[in-house]
């Protein structure tokens, strides 16, 4: 039993190591359904800043801060024309639900199969690790956030976009 966690730990740091591949780099283009079971793709929205976050579970302590920390910034974000998409492993209907319950103004995809989070290196065993990749508007991953504060991951987005916009 402790070799199995020690190899469930190790393949974990290996694949945390992993993401800073991203940068600079173009994003992996994908297609998911939504909340209503439309199908989004990422390449429609080039030409603007894309926030993809990925997060463990509706409705739970830690993904309904976090998910409220975009809602209550979301003016800002639809002021510079940014693009939210939130992706778990649950349905399009816990999505709905979600959504609802908590007037949440963006768009979350349901990754039933897993496949996206495992191009994004997001992939964990029962629920997407909690990962969040900011894609610039010619489709090119500028930053990657591996640890996440969910009272403050909004508002820090909103500063790091404005810094990589300026860097432009």
């Amino acid at each position: 039993m402790r070799l199995i966690l020690f190899a469930l730990f190790a393949v974990g740091l290996i694949w945390g190591k992993a993401t800073g591949n991203f940068i600079d780099h173009p994003a992996p283009d994908f297609e998911l359904l939504n909340q209503d079971g439309v199908p989004v793709r990422l390449s429609d929205y080039r030409g603007q800043w894309v926030v993809v976050y990925f997060y463990p579970k509706d409705d739970t302590p830690g993904c309904t801060k976090e998910a409220c920390g975009f809602r209550n910034d979301f003016n800002k974000f639809a002021e510079q024309d940014i693009i939210v998409l939130g992706i778990s492993y649950d349905s399009p209907h816990s999505h709905k639900a979600f959504i609802k319950k908590y007037d949440l103004p963006f768009t979350l995809l349901a990754d039933t199969a897993k496949s996206v989070a495992a191009l994004y290196d997001s992939k964990g065993i029962f629920f997407a690790n909690r990962k969040t990749f900011l894609i610039d508007p010619t489709g090119v991953i500028r930053y990657v956030y591996e640890k996440v504060d969910v009272t403050t991951h909004a508002e820090a987005i909103l500063q790091k976009i404005a810094e990589l916009a300026a860097e432009r």
